[in-house]
């Protein structure tokens, strides 16, 4: 049980790189905008908001990592703290802006942290 709490864990922080790198860095072009579907002028508009976004989702990404290499208790209780962060994020972000966050972060997030806790 731990290794699958360790590939959810790592799948988890690598969904937050990937929204780090399309809300910081492709924003504006042709990818970020299909994944919203927002045309150039109001992903110009929103291009720092996202890259604000954007860089929380990678301390989010860090953090699980980190749990990923510290030894426990520490390790333990960083998945867990991370985790709780994704899906209520996700769960604000599905209520705030767009129901299928909850699906593509706070599912993912939740999954891992129930293994995390299981393996705990």
């Amino acid at each position: 049980m731990e290794i699958l709490a360790n590939v959810l864990v790592g799948l988890v922080a690598a969904l937050h790189m990937y929204i780090l790198v399309m809300e910081m860095f492709l924003w504006e072009k042709k990818p970020g905008r299909g994944l919203h579907g927002f045309e150039p002028e109001l992903a110009r508009a929103t291009a720092p908001m996202a890259a604000n976004q954007g860089l929380y989702n990678g301390f989010l990404a860090a953090g699980l990592v980190w749990g990923l290499i510290a030894g426990d208790p520490t390790g333990f209780r960083a998945q867990v703290f991370f985790l709780v962060c994704v899906v209520i994020a996700g769960v604000f972000g599905a209520v705030t802006a767009n129901r299928r966050i909850l699906f593509a972060q706070a599912l993912p997030g939740a999954l891992a942290l129930a293994a995390v806790l299981a393996a705990g």
